[in-house]
């Protein structure tokens, strides 16, 4: 039979299922009907997999980088320099640091691509950028190593008020 369609085109079903599965992963649970908890349970269980398989498939690795200066106040140093022709001009200060930092390797990065590319992006109530996809890699995944599926329940709540529709919580388990 293949998925259920929820009285929905083709695109606006996309973004619904989309926009719940980035709720469960940002929030840990969502309330919504029957029908699409469970249209949800099999997209967040298939990316959540992705992630468990990929969950140590990183290196440490010393980086090298290049990085201005800044004063007690938080100001950049600047220092002036001239050029071969003669003129002035100012230049912030570098210096370089060294840092050991976590490089993914190919395959983990190619299914944190996919995550991204079915992730929405989140924003908080400040208008910051939540990184949807590096809790799902670096909190999720990680609790859920040992299990072989099964990441997500269903718990049935009863009936819409409305229209009588059988509502659910779809949550991680």
């Amino acid at each position: 039979m293949g998925y259920r369609k929820l009285g929905r085109t083709g695109d606006q079903r996309k973004a619904m299922l989309r926009s719940l599965v980035t709720a469960l992963l940002q929030n840990g649970k969502v309330v919504t009907t029957e029908t699409r908890a469970k249209e949800v349970q099999s997209i967040a269980e298939s990316i959540i997999t992705s992630a468990v398989k990929e969950a140590d498939n990183f290196e440490s690795k010393q980086v090298t980088y290049s990085k201005a200066k800044v004063n007690a106040k938080g100001k950049y140093i600047t220092i002036n320099k001239k050029s071969k022709n003669g003129n002035d001009y100012a230049v912030r200060e570098r210096e370089t640091l060294t840092e050991l930092r976590r490089v993914d390797n190919p395959s983990r990065l190619a299914a944190r691509r996919r995550a991204i590319a079915y992730i929405y992006p989140v924003k908080d109530a400040d208008g910051k950028n939540l990184k949807v996809v590096n809790k799902l890699f670096d909190e999720i995944a990680p609790k859920y190593k040992e299990r072989k599926g099964g990441y997500t329940r269903i718990i049935k709540i009863g009936a819409r008020r409305g229209d009588g529709a059988p509502m659910a919580i779809i949550e991680l388990a």
